[in-house]
């Protein structure tokens, strides 16, 4: 079986990623991956890909002037690895609608809430301050629109009472550790795709659903 190519952008510590690598090893894994790119050097996914022995390289936005300067930098380190999916895990970039267009329906990111509800960032304070009962995490496809991409996938979790948003972030990290392999494997498989704007599953418009 020919795997699927996989690169994974990062920018913190890489709990994404390392149950990716970690699901990479199973016999029936539909993906391997290729390459990891960070754009913070402090980042400690790149050591856990170099533990995993799996090629990684830094590109510090800092060091560019111009958003659009960074976005065609690491489009030009993508392409040199040509891979067939890239994968954001905790990259915490918003990419112009260039880079996007670019890789129309092979990018795919992980949100921690059930979108559409609180996209953007602090996302478990604004769910306890909007009194809602339930929470949870997105695998969608990336889009110029900051979370605004067809849902791949969604795993939810309850609230509970006196719950704190650091209590609610550890359970949803938990899923996610669940959701983002079975997303990837789905999307690398091809058995999740991206048809005009929509996420179809087994030849079915919708995701995949899994409950904490």
């Amino acid at each position: 079986m020919t795997k699927a190519r996989i690169l994974v952008l990062i920018s913190g510590g890489g709990s994404n990623l390392q149950t990716l690598i970690d699901a990479s090893h199973t016999t029936d894994c539909a993906y391997e991956i290729v390459h990891v790119i960070s754009n913070r050097p402090e980042a400690y996914g790149l050591t856990r890909a170099e533990q995993a022995h799996i090629p990684a390289r830094c590109l510090d936005h800092k060091a560019f002037k111009d958003r659009s300067l960074f976005d065609a930098a690491l489009a030009q380190m993508i392409d040199e690895v040509s891979p067939d999916l890239i994968v954001y895990a905790g990259f915490m970039r918003i990419m112009g609608a260039e880079f996007v267009s670019r890789y129309e329906g092979r990018m795919i990111n992980i949100h921690p809430s059930l979108l559409p509800n609180f996209p953007g960032l602090h996302t478990h304070a604004r769910a306890l301050e909007a009194g809602v009962t339930i929470h949870g995490c997105t695998v969608h496809w990336v889009t110029a629109g900051v979370d605004e991409g067809a849902i791949i996938g969604q795993a939810a979790v309850p609230i509970l009472p006196g719950d704190t948003p650091d209590d609610l972030a550890a359970r949803v990290l938990v899923q996610e550790h669940r959701l983002y392999p079975a997303c990837v494997q789905a999307v690398a498989s091809g058995r999740a795709k991206l048809v005009d704007g929509r996420t179809v599953l087994d030849g079915k418009p919708g995701g995949l659903a899994l409950l904490g």
